[in-house]
């Protein structure tokens, strides 16, 4: 079994960048992990599709280095008086660039 996967196996003392597990990938995928499984008792599939969005807000956030808390906060503050045009001022990939003072 070893012998025919050997150059894969070997790779990482080949390589000095590359990690012997990949536990920094996995924790990283965690999170989205249990939230596909906590969909599946969101109570309705509009729950579960709101409920994915927001984690992909969350990402988004995290992506872009914004702290959650204050973009939520922002975007509930200003959604109602926003343009329907200017939504996407509020999307966290734009939010630092179009946020009042």
């Amino acid at each position: 079994y070893a012998y025919t996967r050997w150059a894969g196996l070997s790779a990482y003392v080949l390589h000095g960048q590359m990690e012997i597990d990949n536990n920094l990938v996995e924790n990283a995928v965690r999170p989205l992990a249990i939230g596909r499984k906590n969909y599946l008792f969101a109570g309705s599939h509009n729950a579960a599709e709101m409920t994915a969005a927001m984690y992909s807000f969350m990402a988004s956030c995290k992506k872009n280095n914004i702290n959650e808390f204050e973009w939520l906060k922002d975007v509930f503050e200003r959604i109602q008086s926003i343009n329907h045009k200017s939504l996407y001022q509020l999307l966290p990939s734009n939010w630092k660039e179009y946020r009042p003072t």
